[in-house]
């Protein structure tokens, strides 16, 4: 669990990755931040292509960016940043994705959501914003294996 300052800083390590979004064509930036088991914090920030689909949420980026150190396993919380003055939620192949990292983790991971500006954070669990979700318990994987 998370004390009310470790999800401010986590918060405010969004909004400082947002800054680095590249967003030209939705002009829509998200900043995200994912905390490990360490308390280390990796940031990550959409990251958007001019072939639409090809584009990256932030939340991907940020839990690409542990999985590249080998922490994927150590997510315990991550947080988004977007819009104006309402907190955001992860879209949908987001959540899916978090659904995933979840499962690889072992624990629930907290999802906190704000807005680029403001107090207002609202915390959310993965089955929550994703009920039903589909991985690799599913297909009888153990995914704790890297094989």
């Amino acid at each position: 669990m998370m004390g009310e300052g470790d999800v401010k800083r986590l918060i405010e390590a969004a909004r400082a990755a947002r800054k680095n979004a590249y967003a030209p064509y939705s002009r829509f930036a998200v900043g995200a931040a994912v905390r490990l088991t360490n308390g280390d914090v990796i940031v990550g920030a959409n990251f958007e292509n001019a072939s639409y689909g090809l584009s990256l949420c932030a939340e991907t980026v940020a839990l690409a960016a542990a999985n590249a150190q080998g922490r994927i396993i150590d997510v315990v919380a991550i947080a988004v940043v977007g819009g104006d003055s309402a907190p955001i939620t992860p879209c949908g192949r987001c959540r899916q994705i978090l659904a995933e990292a979840e499962q690889v983790a072992g624990r629930r991971i907290a999802v906190y959501c704000a807005a680029s500006s403001g107090d207002s954070v609202v915390e959310h669990s993965i089955a929550e914003l994703l009920p039903f979700s589909f991985g690799p318990n599913d297909l009888g994987l153990d995914p704790y294996s890297k094989s």
